[in-house]
């Protein structure tokens, strides 16, 4: 019944991490093996109205760190402590729009693997700057330094996205009419 219960919310938790649903089948089910054998684990809140909010955040956190895992497996980490956060730079977006969550999955998984990967822990996961150097085995300076690389990415590719969909009509697209 748990399984059933929270899969498709362990689904969308690793799918932030893995780009292909194969993979991100396999990680849940792995997160489901991790849940059950660490259940006796888990402490409840004091307050019975908060179980299921704690239960959540409990199973997510091992979803993720499962699909951190993974990902850490796969790849090797570039180290970027040459490069400050002061010499990216901050591009400012004003826009204001309704975006649903398919729409910021695919800003996300256009972002590079390690700037995803880095922008899910800390922005979504909540992760400090330090947990997510010793998690990855990355310098922190590298830390900052990704997750600047993937804001300012997804600052350019919602603004690109803005644009292409307030495109002007070409005059063959009117000759067309």
């Amino acid at each position: 019944m748990m399984y059933k219960s929270f899969y498709g919310y362990l689904m969308g938790v690793t799918l932030r991490y893995v780009d292909d649903r194969n993979d991100a089948e396999e990680l849940v089910n792995d997160s489901f093996i991790k849940i059950f054998k660490s259940i006796g684990q888990f402490n409840g809140p004091k307050y019975e109205d908060q179980l299921q909010k704690a239960f959540k955040g409990w199973i997510a956190r091992i979803s993720s760190r499962t699909a951190i895992d993974f990902l850490r497996g796969k790849k090797t980490f570039l180290y970027v402590d040459d490069i400050t956060e002061e010499q990216q730079p901050l591009i400012e977006l004003n826009a204001i729009s309704q975006l649903n969550v398919q729409d910021i999955m695919k800003l996300l998984n256009e972002l590079p693997e390690t700037h995803k990967l880095i922008f899910n822990m800390y922005e979504i996961e909540g992760f400090s700057h330090e947990e997510i150097s010793k998690i990855l085995n990355i310098p922190e300076s590298s830390c900052r330094v990704y997750l600047t690389r993937a804001k300012n990415k997804l600052r350019e590719l919602y603004k690109n996205s803005l644009m292409n969909s307030y495109e002007p009509t070409t005059i063959q697209n009117i000759r067309s009419v």
